[in-house]
């Protein structure tokens, strides 16, 4: 089932998502519903509170990218934590379901150390680089209540407030149902 994404402005973005266990309900059912609302919406990565819920789960599918420097990943990712970030920051513009239509470089770590658990809830400490650590560190960011529009400057900050307000207001254009903070 596609579930709608959570719109700029709703407190659940910015809430620190909370650990789970096996015995979350309905689990394997949020996972599987998170894998067709990302894909039908044309995502690489989806939290669980772009869907509503303040937990630390994502999943991430980097095969859109295509890119023949870093092999294809996807994973679920429940529980985790990075371990550690290093190797010169690197630019690259990111866009986020929950902030459609706006892209802005953000600067991140080319590597990171995670540790995580799988949906069997099965421990593993993995090393990532690249496009999948981009990923995973903005994914991991929305289970932190943070968003990757925190790490622009200031002034990019006040010069996307209009379109930042708009999109919590139900002004965003797309082709994906959306959560709107003021139509709960």
């Amino acid at each position: 089932m596609i579930l709608p994404i959570v719109a700029y402005g709703d407190a659940v973005l910015r809430k620190v998502g909370v650990s789970i266990d096996a015995n979350y309900k309905d689990l394997p059912q949020l996972i599987e519903n998170m894998w067709e609302t990302m894909y039908h919406a044309h995502g690489v990565g989806l939290a669980a509170p772009q869907v509503g819920k303040a937990i630390n789960l994502f999943i991430a599918d980097t095969s859109a990218f295509d890119d023949e420097n870093y092999p294809e990943m996807k994973k679920v990712f429940i529980n985790s934590e990075i371990l550690k970030e290093w190797g010169d920051k690197w630019d690259y513009e990111e866009g986020c379901l929950s902030i459609p239509n706006i892209r802005e470089n953000v600067s991140r770590h080319p590597n990171l150390l995670l540790r995580y658990q799988d949906e069997q809830f099965n421990w593993h400490e993995e090393e990532f680089d690249g496009i999948a650590a981009r990923v995973i560190q903005h994914e991991y960011d929305h289970c932190q209540g943070k968003l990757f529009v925190d790490y622009v400057s200031e002034l990019k900050r006040r010069l996307l407030k209009n379109k930042l307000l708009n999109i919590s207001k139900g002004g965003a254009r797309v082709d994906y149902k959306m959560r709107i903070p003021s139509h709960r």
